[in-house]
């Protein structure tokens, strides 16, 4: 990652309100009887960890990786006054070495790298057999909107890159729609999404 993509973002989360809300994810929360009762689960890219709280809450043990120690420091305050623990790791996506095989969930919601091959590499080798895949992105048509997410295409997620990188898994879901999205200043207004629900 660069300097000036670390500083935007360290800039984006230093006012002490929560940029993009204290909420799950409507996507995520909707999965919620798909979540195993116990486990280990990573929360991609987890900001000021409004979802890796959230699937805390839900009895897991949870690894919210970000790169801003910003973000981190505000999701472990989260997780404080919920009552709950999280596990905050300093990571950069671009270099990550990702472990082979050690979660039970992996979430990954608007984590949109440039690296995607990278990411979606990533996400195969460390999700264990029988892991669940929880992904929501933003797909090209989301440049229509303008209401949230990456500028550059080559960070956007379509169909086909979903089915490259997921289409053997097992229970596959891949769904695109049009919703308004509303989460804290960051994300606001009518988006295009992508998200796929899998089994490794």
């Amino acid at each position: 990652m660069s300097t000036a993509e670390f500083q935007r973002w360290e800039g984006r989360y230093a006012p002490e309100r929560y940029l993009f809300g204290t909420a799950p994810n409507a996507f995520l929360a909707a999965q919620r009887a798909r979540l195993p009762k116990a486990g280990l689960a990573l929360s991609i890219a987890d900001g000021e960890g409004r979802n890796g709280v959230w699937l805390a809450q839900q009895g897991l043990d949870v690894v919210s990786a970000d790169f801003s120690p910003t973000a981190q420091a505000k999701a472990r305050a989260l997780a404080a006054s919920r009552g709950v623990t999280i596990t905050t790791e300093l990571i950069d996506l671009a270099n990550w070495e990702w472990p082979a095989e050690a979660f039970d969930v992996i979430v990954s919601i608007f984590a949109q790298p440039l690296e995607r091959k990278r990411l979606f590499a990533g996400i195969r080798r460390a999700l264990k057999p029988g892991g669940l895949l929880l992904l929501e992105g933003y797909p090209p048509k989301q440049l229509q909107y303008g209401t949230g997410g990456p500028g550059e295409i080559e960070r956007l997620y379509t169909r086909a890159h979903l089915e490259a990188a997921f289409g053997d898994f097992s229970q596959v879901q891949i769904d695109e729609y049009d919703a308004e999205v509303s989460e804290g200043e960051g994300h606001g207004g009518m988006s295009a999404l992508i998200d796929i629900v899998a089994v490794k």
